[in-house]
């Protein structure tokens, strides 16, 4: 487990990570004949790896993210990755004005510019079932008094292998108490509650990744199954105390 710095790094040391993490996974890439022939691209902006390109199935996917989530100094992994040729379908949750990605679709409580669809995230979403690949939930739950109907929502309209990507202040930077619209404190172990500690019969969640810069903390979260095994001991150490 990589014990990340207390205080958040400068930009000019991401950059120099981010420097590092492209060089590191160009080697690994180069040598590891399993990734060899996918037509995956990586990018690394301040410690998070952004995915593109095309793979033929799931499984590939995973291995890529997975190898990728590997690498010391990742904080997290974010996909838009077409599989079996059709495009992902990637939502924006709380967006505002300013999309993850273009082409998103955005939902917000507000009409903004980047705002497809207006809706209460406190609520239901207006998703059907196993419909999107991937969710972004970047500065959304720290603005929510109980967040976890959003999740259940979140998991109920992923599909299988989808993603909810999080990103919010850490609980102990002056960023998580600066703004007087955040109601909660988050820190990573707060996702080691999510995956492991709910009720039996409430949605579940594994964790392909969960990290900590300083300043944010981030997570990769994937639904899973009422019948599926729990994460081993060994991969919840990666992240969680």
């Amino acid at each position: 487990m990589v014990a990340m710095a207390q205080s958040a790094p400068s930009a000019e040391r991401l950059r120099k990570v981010d420097g590092f993490l492209a060089e590191a996974w160009a080697d690994l890439a180069r040598h590891d004949d399993r990734l060899r022939p996918l037509a995956v691209e990586v990018r690394f902006d301040r410690g998070v790896a952004h995915l593109t390109g095309e793979v033929a199935d799931p499984a590939e996917l995973r291995l890529v993210r997975d190898l990728v989530g590997r690498l010391a100094g990742v904080l997290g992994v974010w996909c838009r990755v077409r599989v079996g040729g059709r495009a992902p379908v990637v939502v924006d949750l709380g967006c505002g004005a300013t999309k993850q990605w273009p082409g998103n679709l955005g939902l917000d409580i507000y009409p903004a510019a980047g705002v497809d669809a207006v809706a209460d995230l406190s609520g239901s979403l207006p998703l059907a079932d196993d419909s999107v690949d991937v969710f972004f939930a970047v500065h959304i739950l720290e603005h929510l008094i109980d967040f976890l109907p959003l999740l259940d929502e979140c998991h109920r309209t992923l599909r299988p292998g989808g993603v909810l990507h999080v990103m919010s202040p850490w609980w102990r930077h002056v960023n998580a108490v600066a703004d007087p619209t955040h109601v909660r404190l988050l820190d990573v172990q707060t996702f080691k509650g999510i995956c492991g500690q709910r009720p039996p019969g409430t949605p579940r969640w594994y964790p392909l990744h969960s990290s900590c810069d300083g300043a944010s903390i981030f997570a990769d979260l994937t639904p899973v199954g009422p019948d599926d095994p729990a994460p081993a001991p060994t991969h919840l150490a990666r992240f969680f105390d």
